[in-house]
């Protein structure tokens, strides 16, 4: 039965929280913005109904503190909770603590984000729905070292090693050669218990040059899902997505309604609530599942701009009990969309860029997008991740969308910290860029080129 949610306590600060704040508002519903003790100028908390101040600026004594979250959303009388991404978003324990505290968490039930937060169980699962995934030793690996060797002849190398409780580029390590291959298995598992608490690892085929594309869902708990298309999030360094853009160059109608309905039947079979994400290694014309994102995307905004749909609007509606709005044939792909991510950052060493915006001028024009909370003589504390908002550009086609980016831009100023927008403009004008389908470790190549040309 659908319930009325009156007011939400969003549990993340920065631009997500901004743009759920929005959402909200538009929904009509209240907002309880939660934030430490260096967040209290956060644009968000200003415009938040209410706010509550969690803890001080160490993330794991404020956005990681889930007594606090929990009793801010108590002491409001809040009857949900939106964890946005990172932080508590994919941490089953939080949700299952939401729910048993009587709230309402806005995202999957505990038991999906278990189930995908775990590679070797996620990959079962997707086997199991008949979702494509890379050869691989399909579970844990054991301590009989001919097992393992065996499997890797059957794969055939390069191999890699990868931490089960892992993820954004930690825990995992590649094997060229047979002899070098249960050296690797032990020190990874040292270092997966280690930094994750969790030894087990298993094996995979390294694939050489793949594409990173992903496909979103939203689903309503109750096996309804649909697929927005894909995103190509191949531009990175060093695991982190740097530009994102929907939907892919190259993916045919026929490759994106085959892939995104096989994850649309696993949704169902999971009955799976809320956004989602499938992320793929693509090669050779052929998809391989790699994980599953169980909450709203850093770059969810290039598939609201060829779609049309509000996705923090669906995982809310959703959550309030909702059945699925949206039918496959509604879903239509109009144009092309870019992000780039902009990092208050060195542009050539990366080293974070805390301090003063004494000036900030957003972009405009037809087609642009700024999803950002800085605004003149905000403070970026140095106690979070870098990123301080996101720029995405929408065109009839890929080249309008990269020609009104390099434009948006030419007209962003972020004065007193250091930003990525010189690394962004250089992207926006590589020719490699420009033609579409770079793999996953293209950008890295082109960084390392300018730097030895220096």
């Amino acid at each position: 039965m659908p319930h009325r949610i009156e007011k939400i306590v969003i549990a993340n600060r920065g631009e997500i929280a901004l743009r759920i704040v929005r959402a909200c508002a538009a929904l009509g519903i209240r907002t309880v913005a939660v934030h430490s003790t260096v967040d209290r100028n956060l644009k968000h908390v200003a415009m938040a109904d209410e706010s509550v101040c969690i803890g001080p600026a160490p993330s794991g004594q404020s956005y990681l503190n889930v007594p606090a979250i929990i009793a801010a959303a108590e002491v409001t009388d809040a009857r949900a909770i939106h964890p946005g991404y990172g932080f508590l978003a994919e941490n089953a324990e939080f949700a299952e603590q939401v729910e048993q505290s009587g709230f309402v968490f806005i995202g999957p039930r505990p038991e999906t984000i278990r189930l995908m937060g775990d590679k070797v169980t996620a990959i079962a699962a997707m086997k199991e729905a008949g979702v494509p995934t890379v050869p691989g030793s399909n579970g844990p690996l054991d301590d009989d070292g001919e097992r393992s060797l065996r499997i890797a002849r059957e794969i055939g190398y390069p191999v890699i090693i990868k931490a089960a409780g892992g993820g954004g580029g930690r825990g995992m390590r590649v094997v060229h050669t047979e002899a070098a291959l249960l050296n690797a298995i032990v020190t990874t598992r040292q270092e997966a218990q280690a930094a994750f608490g969790n030894p087990q690892v298993y094996m995979e085929k390294f694939l050489e040059n793949p594409r990173h594309i992903e496909i979103q869902v939203l689903g309503d708990g109750e096996g309804n899902a649909v697929h927005l298309g894909e995103r190509d999030c191949s531009m990175q360094r060093r695991h982190q997505k740097v530009v994102e853009e929907a939907p892919a160059p190259g993916i045919t109608p026929e490759q994106r309604a085959e892939i995104g309905g096989v994850c649309v039947e696993a949704c169902r079979r999971m009955r799976y609530r809320g956004a989602g994400t499938f992320e793929f290694l693509y090669e050779d014309g052929r998809f391989y599942f790699i994980e599953m994102n169980t909450r709203i995307q850093v770059e969810h905004p290039v598939t609201e701009m060829i779609t049309g749909i509000d996705l923090v609007r669906e995982q809310i509606r959703v959550a309030a009990g909702h059945p699925l709005g949206i039918r496959q044939e509604d879903v239509v792909l109009r144009g092309h969309a870019i992000e780039c991510r902009i990092n208050a950052e060195d542009p050539d060493t990366f080293m974070p860029s805390p301090g003063l915006v004494k000036t900030f001028h957003a972009a405009g024009g037809p087609g642009i997008r700024v999803d950002t909370h800085v605004y003149d003589d905000y403070r970026i504390p140095p106690n979070y991740d870098s990123m301080i908002g996101k720029l995405i550009a929408h065109g009839a086609d890929r080249a309008e969308a990269i020609a009104r980016m390099r434009v948006a831009l030419s007209e962003t100023v972020v004065d007193g910290v250091k930003t990525n927008i010189p690394l962004q403009q250089r992207i926006m004008t590589d020719e490699g860029f420009k033609s579409g389908g770079m793999n996953i470790h293209y950008l890295e190549k082109r960084l390392a080129e300018q730097r030895g040309g220096h």
